[in-house]
């Protein structure tokens, strides 16, 4: 057994104000991928200069906060947040959707694309490689809080979270397989497969595949929501139910980028305005 390392979920005070490692951790998501996407920005003929890098930064940021967190109260415990409306506020608690904030990036990406006369595939392919460095993060600050672990286990990495509701017992540390799998191996197959020309479309359907699979396993050993619990059949969770109609859209993607095989996604050499 591992020893949980009991971080502190507040980083520092200035004066009344608490500023929290979960926050901090989307930030840092944040400024990495900002930073990769300038990267490519810069690759010659990419289509992409850095102020439209920092444009869409922008717009997808508040996708994120605004749809990852609509989505926690509606998906996950809407008839506590009808009781409580404050604390939809009170994102430092946890609480975030990552179906919710796909929603939102995908709004946002629309609305981005439509103001700078891009095609909208050409947005999202060139955003989604970046979009596992946000999601890592995030768990990590799932960990840091000692919020959404795993079911008991006897392997030798199992902790105790100090939350009295997960038992005092050894668990799977489920957020760092979240960050390891949706982070640092979706970030690993995406940023390799959008380094070369791709068909339009292909690099987005591959993501939501990716993230999509590893968050219906995750899930089989991770504890659901305990005002959710499981929906049917004694294992079928709703991040399970949520990550259904991804898989299907990317599959969907997929099959329709290469239905024609010239590249016109994500290739800097070809535009795609």
């Amino acid at each position: 057994m591992l020893a949980y390392p009991d971080i502190d979920p507040i980083a520092f005070r200035l004066g009344p104000l608490e500023i929290h490692w979960y926050g901090i951790s989307y930030v840092v998501g944040i400024l990495i991928g900002w930073w990769l996407l300038n990267r490519r920005a810069d690759a010659p003929g990419s289509g992409w200069d850095r102020q439209q890098v920092a444009d869409v930064v922008f717009f997808a940021a508040l996708g994120v906060i605004l749809g990852g967190r609509l989505g926690s109260v509606l998906f996950y415990n809407l008839p506590w947040y009808l009781d409580h409306p404050l604390d939809i506020f009170k994102i430092w608690q946890g609480g975030m959707s990552f179906h919710g904030g796909t929603i939102g990036v995908l709004i946002a990406c629309y609305l981005f694309a439509r103001s700078r006369g891009k095609k909208f595939f050409a947005v999202t392919d060139f955003m989604v490689p970046a979009v596992p460095v946000g999601l890592g993060c995030g768990r990590i600050g799932n960990f840091i809080n000692g919020e959404l672990w795993g079911k008991p286990t006897d392997l030798p990495w199992g902790m105790i979270f100090p939350d009295p509701a997960a038992g005092g017992v050894p668990r799977h540390p489920s957020q760092l397989y979240e960050a390891f799998l949706e982070g640092l191996v979706l970030f690993v197959i995406l940023w390799w497969f959008s380094a070369r020309p791709r068909p339009r479309m292909a690099v987005t359907g591959l993501s939501m595949l990716g993230y999509g699979v590893f968050r219906f396993a995750i899930e089989f050993i991770r504890v659901p929501d305990i005002q959710l619990g499981y929906l049917a059949w004694g294992w079928l969770t709703m991040g399970q139910i949520l990550s259904v109609p991804l898989i299907i859209a990317g599959i969907v993607l997929l099959l329709l980028a290469y239905r024609k095989p010239p590249p016109t996604g994500n290739s800097p050499l070809i535009p795609d305005q």
